[in-house]
């Protein structure tokens, strides 16, 4: 999942130290971008400007997709619509400005803009958190209730999961960043780091920040764990009704049915643990954290679209489909113009 947590007062030092520290309250930041590599701002503007390219393309192609394709109007491609519109998000909101550091554009943003980039980063962390365990329901339904799945995961059903998951993943990182965007801050305005992350940014703070950072801490674990729970709920069941299955073939099938999320939920969790215990190896380099730290923003948005499009016939279909009949389109006035002719 997208990382909120941080590793309190200690990082608070270790920014101190490589900015150094000033009287003066700030009134705006200075984005560095990746700090021990500025010799190689053009290989990293190639390397990031093509994720983001990649990344909107295919995203933007599932959205299109699952609005157009009637075959595509069920619950599961709902919430793989929301999953695409979320990763689309996230990566607008760093990227671009990322982009322009590293073409040698003023990385300077001001504070309430800093703060508002903060926010809607962890909200959307937050939030896919949310999704991923409301799609685990979605296939626990569909595998251990099969008979009762069109009843219960109805498109009342499928809007009011999609408000909540919204909701609650922008209301859980309010408070932490709005008592944080109170904090003094009179240390050096360079945030080392690609966008405004929380303990990059309250690090900068003439202030203590350990109240904050269990705050923080408090918030990260809530956000991470309680889906991360209820997904192995979700799936300790479904493996539960699986198991009862008679044929192997039944078998393989119920667990076809989960396959493209499951590998999205390894893929979550398993960043999420290399990212906390990569930040927590003390021998890593300043850059090599944020390269770390930022696995889940770059990554994983990038690989989600691959993995619902490769490994689902239906999304295989649409894409054939609707490429042919665009193609099929450019071509008609030409041929009507040779015909003409």
């Amino acid at each position: 999942m997208r990382k909120i947590t941080h590793r309190g007062i200690e990082i608070n030092h270790i920014y101190q130290k490589m900015n150094g520290s000033k009287a003066t309250l700030l009134t705006d930041f200075e984005i560095v971008g990746f700090p021990g590599l500025q010799d190689y701002k053009p290989a990293l503007f190639a390397g990031f400007l093509t994720l983001f390219l990649v990344t909107l393309i295919a995203n933007l192609l599932i959205l299109i997709l699952v609005a157009l394709d009637q075959r595509l109007h069920v619950p599961m491609y709902f919430f793989l619509w929301n999953l695409s519109l979320l990763d689309i998000l996230i990566s607008i909101a760093i990227i671009p400005k990322l982009l322009a550091v590293l073409l040698g554009y003023s990385g300077t943003i001001s504070l309430s803009a800093c703060f508002g980039q903060m926010y809607f980063i962890i909200s959307i962390g937050a939030t896919e958190n949310c999704l991923v365990a409301a799609m685990a329901y979605d296939r626990y339904v569909a595998v251990v209730k099969p008979l009762h799945y069109n009843v219960i995961i109805n498109l009342k059903t499928c809007l009011v999961i999609a408000a909540i998951v919204w909701i609650l993943g922008f209301l859980i990182p309010a408070s932490s960043v709005t008592l944080a965007s109170f904090l003094p801050y009179c240390a050096s305005n360079r945030i080392l780091h690609c966008f405004c992350d929380y303990p990059a940014v309250v690090s900068l703070a003439c202030a203590d920040i350990t109240d904050h950072a269990n705050g923080a801490l408090g918030v990260a674990m809530l956000a991470i764990y309680v889906p991360f729970v209820f997904v192995l709920w979700s799936y300790f069941r479904i493996v539960l009704s699986v198991l009862k299955l008679k044929t192997a073939e039944s078998r393989a099938k119920a667990f076809s049915m989960c396959s493209s999320h499951l590998i999205v939920v390894l893929l979550y969790y398993s960043s999420t643990a290399i990212v906390y215990i990569g930040l927590r190896i003390n021998n890593i380099s300043y850059d090599g954290r944020i390269f770390i730290g930022g696995l889940n923003y770059f990554l994983i948005p990038m690989v989600n679209p691959m993995i619902y499009s490769l490994r689902n016939e239906k999304m295989k279909e649409a894409a054939k489909k609707y490429m042919k009949f665009q193609f099929l389109i450019s071509k008609k006035p030409k041929n009507g113009i040779n015909s003409i002719r």
